[in-house]
């Protein structure tokens, strides 16, 4: 019996070994996906890449799509819920299918500079809502970071706010976006991004709300080339992780995803503010205006707007106290000096 049991208890801590170095040697794959390409989210998907790879000594094995090569930003987060894609880099207001609170980082009048959107995205309080806030949807939000503030591109100029009066105008599937509009008197339609180029050059739409590196980058001059920079709302980018992926990781990997989409949340900050302030020169340099709103109108735009937030979400007791809560911060993170 005893020669028995040491047999057994041999075999099993073989087994147990083996076990143990078979998990240690395994490789993941992380297929990581964003709309965009040759931008700040873009470079982020890149350096987060090289942070997990050499972190985890080779054992995640990082593949970045940029410019939606694994489908449309809908696709994308489905693939990402359901562990086809074990990321995604995309603005949150894309996720309020999954859940309506994911837009308040889209409440016009939020941050005031990029500067401002960089300190917000750090505040602790808005990072345990944002990324907290699809855990019973199959994602794990692992990064928020501010992109750059959001512009209108239109193949007619707008140089006034009675321009906006009848535009269709492309904006993300938010509530706050689609009430700003309403209020200037255009027409929102809700659209992704891969649509957006080939509805300007048809016509479907008067213009589109995107970040200058978008119409950089993707080479939007070709069918407009008026930019207005209203700089409002400003884009974020949440960094979301397949809960099912996840799960399949080791305790050790899996604390390395979350710090690794933590610290490059913020190491994106200086290169997203220089790619910024570049591409800006790049639209002029390819042909393109930029055209800021005279100050008194841009003030009043910003008096309309004011109240977007407050009236979006006041029927919404959860939009409500998630918008409370980034507002709060967004107060807190704010400097005259910014």
């Amino acid at each position: 019996m005893n020669l028995f049991r040491r047999q057994f208890l041999h075999l099993a801590t073989g087994a147990l070994t083996l076990g143990m170095a078979r998990a240690e040697d395994q490789i993941y794959v992380m297929k990581i996906s964003g709309p965009t390409i040759n931008d700040a989210p873009h470079l982020f998907m890149k350096n987060y890449a090289a942070a997990i790879e050499k972190d985890s000594g080779g054992r995640i094995k990082p593949e970045v799509y940029p410019a939606s090569q694994l489908g449309s930003i809908p696709r994308q987060i489905e693939g990402t819920q359901f562990g086809a894609i074990q990321a995604s880099n995309i603005p949150p207001e894309f996720f309020v299918g999954v859940d309506e609170r994911f837009e308040v980082m889209a409440a016009p009048g939020l941050v005031d500079s990029m500067e401002h959107g960089q300190r917000l995205a750090a505040d602790p309080a808005v990072l345990k809502l944002m990324l907290g806030l699809g855990a019973n949807k199959g994602l794990r939000g692992a990064g928020l970071y501010i992109a750059q503030p959001s512009c209108i591109i239109s193949k007619t100029p707008i140089r006034h706010l009675a321009d906006f009066k009848g535009k269709k105008i492309r904006i993300f599937a938010s509530q706050f976006q689609t009430a700003a509009f309403e209020r200037l008197g255009a027409t929102p339609v809700a659209m992704t991004l891969g649509d957006v180029l080939p509805a300007l050059q048809q016509g479907t739409i008067d213009g589109a709300v995107a970040g200058i590196g978008v119409f950089v980058n993707m080479k939007f001059n070709d069918a407009a080339k008026y930019v207005v920079e209203t700089n409002q709302p400003a884009i974020f980018i949440i960094f979301e992780v397949s809960q099912k992926w996840y799960d399949t990781l080791p305790k050790d990997l899996q604390q390395m995803v979350d710090h690794d989409g933590r610290s490059e949340s913020l190491a994106i900050n200086a290169p997203a503010l220089k790619m910024y302030h570049d591409q800006r020169n790049a639209w002029i340099a390819a042909g393109g205006e930029l055209i800021s709103l005279p100050k008194d109108e841009q003030a009043k735009m910003m008096r309309i707007l004011s109240s977007v937030g407050d009236d979006v979400s006041k029927s919404k007791p959860r939009l409500r106290e998630a918008y409370q809560i980034v507002t709060d911060a967004a107060q807190r993170t704010r400097r005259t000096a910014s």
